[in-house]
């Protein structure tokens, strides 16, 4: 085959081949792959409200133990009067021989009426921690700390005895609670309890006290 023939196939073919794509339909380009990132994000679900509680739906603060007469009563003598009612753990010092007498005239300022300023130094003369300073010839005290007296040995004596009835009276009242299955306290609770918050001690109600707490 010629060159001229080689010339003319080729060009026909090219023809042929034009005349073929242009008869051909266009093709729609087809859309571009998105990628992960252009992916539209999953509609994100709408938080949950949160329920508002109702003011009254809050629990109930415990209420607030009533504090006792007595240790109110003895804390005002401890504030009024403390070198003659001193804090825990500082010791009990005698008191002075009638020195509820002069308590009266400064029962108006203490805010106390005579029975309740009876029973708060008749409390704080009964119990461990004042049976233990009664001892004897150890000054007794006035309001003002200043000496008052002495303890006698008769006093002393008594003081020994008081401490010797609690000992056993709270023995007594353990062993009858361990025997019972129940938690060992103190025989009596009101007693226990004005002694431990007011007195740092604990006392059992004895029927005598000191000669300082009695009126003359």
């Amino acid at each position: 085959m010629g060159f001229e023939q080689l010339a003319a196939l080729k060009a026909q073919l090219a023809k042929q081949a034009k005349e073929a794509k242009e008869a051909r339909p266009a093709k729609e380009a087809r859309p571009a792959k998105q990628s992960k990132d252009a992916r539209p994000a999953k509609d994100a679900r709408p938080a949950k409200p949160q329920r508002a509680r109702p003011a009254g739906s809050a629990a109930p603060a415990a209420p607030a133990k009533p504090v006792d007469p007595v240790i109110q009563a003895i804390g005002k003598l401890q504030k009024r009067f403390p070198l003659a009612f001193p804090k825990n753990p500082a010791p009990k010092l005698p008191l002075k021989v009638g020195i509820f007498e002069d308590l009266l005239q400064h029962a108006s300022t203490l805010g106390l009426d005579e029975a309740m300023l009876r029973e708060a130094v008749r409390t704080w003369c009964r119990g461990t921690r004042y049976w233990t300073c009664m001892v004897e010839g150890v000054e007794r005290v006035d309001l003002a700390g200043q000496p008052a007296g002495q303890v006698t040995l008769a006093d002393a004596k008594r003081a020994q005895q008081q401490r010797g009835q609690q000992h056993r009276a709270s023995r007594a009242q353990k062993g009858k609670q361990q025997a019972a299955g129940e938690p060992a306290v103190e025989a009596s609770a009101e007693a226990a309890k004005v002694a431990e918050v007011a007195n740092g001690e604990s006392a059992n109600a004895q029927p005598a006290v000191d000669e300082a707490a009695k009126p003359e």
